[in-house]
């Protein structure tokens, strides 16, 4: 039967479709690890690799991987192609899990037309990358890679329940997870496929893209200290209204943003106190989350933010502290392998674009162990996270075209 599989898009299309219903009751898809519903999807997910000729085991971060062993002169090394199951609340049904559909499949399309690798495959269906479960994520991928950090196992979700616990009544191991560590001379690389997440494919007219590199993340938190006072008493000059000098941060460091082409700004979260309607805000607090694909780039917007940030509250009688909280470096896509996909690109749709990932994925954890490279599929209107997500059958078999002969050409 498999080799009667005419139109590889359409299994994809028909395989989402059918783990899409792995999700809490609502909208969308809601898939959250270590669950009953990620149960169901790992037996879906299981079935996908059988059929690409796979054995299975879960590892001891809850990561479900398929593996073919096909010996040659390159004996166990492998290549590793993966994504992750899990969903946001009320997202789609492509993000993620998209990434291990169309990876089983470009297996399974390889070996039909006769692709004999000297060296071992396999399917990683990560079990948490997007964090909502736990304020944690990319668990499965970093015991991989041997930058795991085992004090998040004693993380808890809204329910109390510890990621350790999850994970052990999930059939993990959380004792063993720092042991599952790869050896980086072991593994030849890695290569993810996933939505877009943007329109520049779209506008384009593209089906798929060859990443660059995943950007940077750094996440701050600003807080600016004025003064309180009657709104009906206190004159409007010489305030120490801490908001205001908020907004002149937010207007300022948003244009300047704006005038770096792949650098991104944003002030996701504001609160304030006293927080009452006749009341001058004393304090202020927002968060700025940086983005880039060049880390010295990031730096240096984040160093001019904390001097600007300092001087408009100094102006305006109040003070101000930037504190960074997170950071993640970013991880340039390997060039063979961005050369390889760039010509098996030019061959199933005539032309191709390079474009950077401004969201992070299990690649950027991937990297620190192998070389990775990443394949984007066009979204419609570029949008993600959401139910109305979605990505074309035609995209799909085209990205698994792509993806199958860049593992011939391995």
């Amino acid at each position: 039967m498999n080799g009667q599989i005419q139109d590889w898009g359409e299994m994809a299309q028909m395989r989402l479709s059918e783990i899409s219903a792995c999700s809490l009751p609502g909208e969308g898809v809601t898939r959250l690890p270590f669950t009953d519903e990620h149960r169901q999807a790992n037996k879906i997910i299981a079935g996908w690799m059988q059929t690409a000729g796979m054995d299975i085991t879960l590892d001891a971060a809850g990561t479900l991987v398929g593996r073919r062993q096909t010996g040659g002169k390159r004996g166990t090394k492998t290549f590793i192609l993966g994504s992750h199951q899990d969903s946001v609340r009320n997202g789609g049904r492509y993000d993620g899990i998209m990434g291990v559909a169309l990876a089983c499949l470009a297996v399974e399309k390889a070996f039909t037309d006769g692709c004999g690798p000297d060296f071992a495959i396999e399917v990683h269906a990560y079990a948490d990358e997007e964090g909502v479960r736990f304020p944690t994520a990319l668990l499965g991928p970093r015991a991989l890679a041997g930058s795991a950090d085992i004090a998040v196992l004693d993380f808890a979700d809204e329910n109390g329940v510890t990621l350790r616990a999850a994970l052990d009544a999930f059939g993990g191991d959380a004792d063993a997870v720092l042991s599952i560590a790869r050896e980086s001379e072991d593994v030849i690389g890695y290569l993810e496929a996933h939505i877009e997440q943007g329109p520049v494919l779209e506008n384009d007219n593209l089906p798929v893209g060859i990443v660059t590199s995943v950007c940077g993340i750094e996440r701050n938190t600003i807080r600016i200290n004025g003064k309180t006072g009657h709104a009906g008493t206190v004159p409007m000059r010489g305030r120490r209204d801490a908001l205001v000098v908020a907004s002149q941060i937010i207007s300022e460091l948003t244009v300047r943003a704006e005038a770096l082409d792949e650098l991104r700004a944003t002030f996701g979260t504001l609160t304030l106190l006293p927080g009452a309607v006749n009341q001058i805000p004393e304090t202020v607090t927002l968060s700025l989350e940086i983005r880039s694909p060049s880390d010295a780039d990031r730096r240096a917007f984040s160093a001019m933010a904390h001097a600007f940030t300092a001087e408009t509250a100094s102006a305006c009688g109040c003070t101000a502290a930037m504190q960074q909280n997170y950071v993640q470096p970013a991880q340039d896509c390997h060039a063979p392998f961005m050369d390889k996909l760039e010509k098996a690109s030019l061959v199933h749709q005539g032309r191709n674009r390079l474009l950077p990932s401004g969201a992070t994925h299990d690649a950027s954890a991937m990297a620190v162990l192998c070389p990775m490279a990443m394949l984007f599929v066009r979204c419609r209107d570029g949008v993600s996270h959401v139910p109305e997500e979605h990505a074309s059958a035609t995209d799909m078999g085209i990205a698994i075209r792509v993806m199958s002969q860049f593992l011939k050409s391995l």
